[in-house]
């Protein structure tokens, strides 16, 4: 298994993988790394995630294509394939994962499993809200999933005149 670390306009993206495949991307502090591994070369099998990160965070990509190889149960593969589907821009509440999902009742468990989701931002469980529309629950805090949600869909001021 490789592991690189790409800095990121939130925080230092921490991508583990080889060449089957991207099997995590989380998010840490600025402060929970040194700048020597930050500066690192980057594995070649890790190297079009970088690249891809970037497109994203510079406004040049809204989806991904990469080869990921998550580890988790069914049925979280099942939820993180769901979350594919919410389109760039776009925000789903744990109701409507759930309804998607086919079981109403599973809400707790669509969430837990949100909340395991190994690739971040790639498999966007960011764009995951509650019913009344709250920012509820991100791994990588919620001042973080705010800033995704407002750069995939950015406030456009409207012309007075």
């Amino acid at each position: 298994m490789n592991t690189t670390y790409h800095k990121t306009p939130i925080g230092i993206a921490k991508i583990v993988g080889d060449t089957n495949g991207i099997q995590s991307i989380s998010v840490l502090n600025n402060d929970e790394i040194s700048d020597e591994l930050i500066h690192k070369k980057t594995p070649e099998c890790l190297q079009e995630c970088v690249t891809q990160l970037d497109e994203y965070f510079n406004n040049q990509r809204a989806s991904f294509n990469l080869t990921v190889n998550p580890k988790g149960t069914n049925f979280q593969k099942k939820v993180w394939k769901a979350l594919l589907e919410i389109p760039y821009g776009k925000t789903r509440s744990y109701l409507e994962q759930s309804k998607a999902l086919g079981d109403v009742k599973a809400i707790r468990a669509v969430a837990s499993a949100n909340g395991k989701n190994p690739l971040w931002i790639v498999i966007p469980c960011h764009r995951v809200i509650g019913s009344d529309g709250s920012l509820t629950g991100y791994a990588g805090g919620i001042w973080r999933k705010k800033w995704l949600l407002a750069h995939e869909n950015p406030v456009k001021q409207q012309s007075l005149f």
